[in-house]
């Protein structure tokens, strides 16, 4: 059972306002999630405050800060912030909105500045307005399921809003939240998530998800394996950083193949992690991904794909049976009905998904460098040594080997594909 002490009270707008002048009001302790009210939310309380209606109380966790008491909030955050920004109080005051008002026989807009010079009155029944709070005092874990059992009611906790109240401590999860920051434009802009999925966690989520997958080498049950590999602190430091490693390259190497996502249903969270997952597969088996025009193919197939399933699920919801034609397309939409996010259909897509874009890539050679042997080779059987490039003559001590098709490509480490260069053009040349 939790060992928790609740004082009830009320406090007024005006003192509360003090409290957060004065640094005593936190509103974003580590377990509280981000602003998710809109500007209709906000005026509506600021209505019912001047319009005397009760508004629900809030929760504080009282506890001291270097013999300072502080008072954490765990619910009520949208409600204070929303008053703080009306009446421009400290970092808020950015945030300010005015409000339609009927005051007096006068409709007109309001922001804080003018209630409090044309009615004053009007002032004074918000600074005077009492909020009833409910003060608690405990253990931290508790305080965070307190947390989390209040907001399951009006905007209810998303699943990375739970998780992130309770592992906000997590390394883990701290990174996943370091990438969501550096891939927000991606993931807005090609509308793998909105705006408002990110400020509820969804990013943190979904490239939790993906780091997870990486370090299990494979697709992951969402319901089943996130919480507690978040929560076990199993992935050290040297994992973790290796595990981030892979997750920024694969990104790169998908965002390089299929620069037009947007456009496709795997922007679609659930498509899209299983792209990247056989994406990540493929960079780890050595395929080559860097050649163009197999890429532009590749993006092709995965568009043809994208219709195929889109235009059945459409038919089907019309009441019209697939097509011998289409029980291609069928297949993979049976994986993104129902539970999607299970290992089985994350398997099932995986492999549909391969079999489609795997035909289109080759091996690297596992050796990436000439040896000494075929240096030397080379430089012995070439009677003109001159750069193939610039034609500049070569000496023994000023000469490169390069791959004729690019290794990055999948050129073999072969004399059959190598020719003579100078340092600057194998450099220029790059993976050209």
């Amino acid at each position: 059972m939790a060992d928790l002490r609740s004082d009830f009270g009320e406090r007024t707008i005006n003192e509360l306002c003090l409290m957060f002048r004065n640094h005593q009001i936190n509103l974003e302790p580590g377990f509280q999630r981000q602003s998710v009210w809109t500007l209709r939310d906000r005026t509506r309380l600021i209505h019912s405050i001047l319009s005397a209606y009760p508004v629900p109380g809030i929760f504080l966790y009282k506890r001291s800060n270097r013999g300072r008491l502080v008072y954490d909030v765990i619910d009520g955050k949208q409600r204070l912030e929303t008053i703080f920004m009306f009446m421009e109080q400290g970092r808020f005051r950015r945030d300010a909105f005015d409000v339609k008002l009927a005051l007096d026989g006068d409709v007109n807009w309001y922001d804080w500045p003018a209630l409090r010079r044309r009615h004053p009155e009007g002032r004074h029944r918000i600074e005077s307005y009492k909020i009833q709070t409910v003060e608690v005092e405990g253990d931290l874990g508790d305080i965070i399921d307190l947390f989390v059992r209040i907001n399951s009611t009006g905007k209810p906790l998303t699943s990375g809003e739970k998780r992130h109240a309770r592992f906000y401590t997590s390394r883990f999860l701290k990174e996943a939240e370091r990438l969501v920051g550096r891939y927000e434009r991606y993931f807005i802009g090609n509308r793998v998530l909105s705006r408002a999925q990110l400020d509820r966690m969804k990013g943190t989520e979904l490239v939790s998800e993906l780091l997870m997958s990486i370090h299990q080498a494979g697709p992951i049950n969402k319901k089943t394996a996130l919480d507690r590999a978040i929560g076990n602190e199993s992935v050290n430091g040297n994992t973790l950083a290796r595990v981030s490693r892979e997750f920024a390259a694969t990104l790169g190497t998908v965002k390089r193949m299929f620069s037009e996502i947007r456009e496709t249903r795997f922007r679609n969270a659930v498509d899209f992690y299983s792209l990247f997952m056989i994406v990540w597969e493929m960079r780890e088996k050595r395929l080559v991904l860097g050649d163009r025009r197999r890429n532009a193919i590749a993006a092709r197939l995965l568009r043809t794909l994208s219709v195929g399933v889109d235009d059945l699920r459409d038919q089907l919801r019309r009441a019209k049976p697939a097509k011998q034609s289409q029980q291609f397309y069928a297949r993979y939409l049976l994986t993104v009905q129902g539970d999607t996010d299970s290992a089985a259909n994350r398997t099932r897509r995986a492999e549909i998904l391969r079999g489609v874009l795997r035909s289109l890539f080759e091996f690297k050679d596992d050796k990436r460098t000439f040896s000494a042997e075929q240096r030397r080779l080379l430089w012995n059987t070439d009677e003109r040594k001159f750069c193939a490039r610039c034609r500049k003559h070569l000496s023994w001590n000023d000469f490169t080997v390069d791959h004729v098709k690019a290794w990055t490509r999948g050129g073999r480490t072969d004399v059959r594909n190598a020719q003579l260069m100078c340092r600057r053009c194998n450099s220029k040349k790059g993976a050209r």
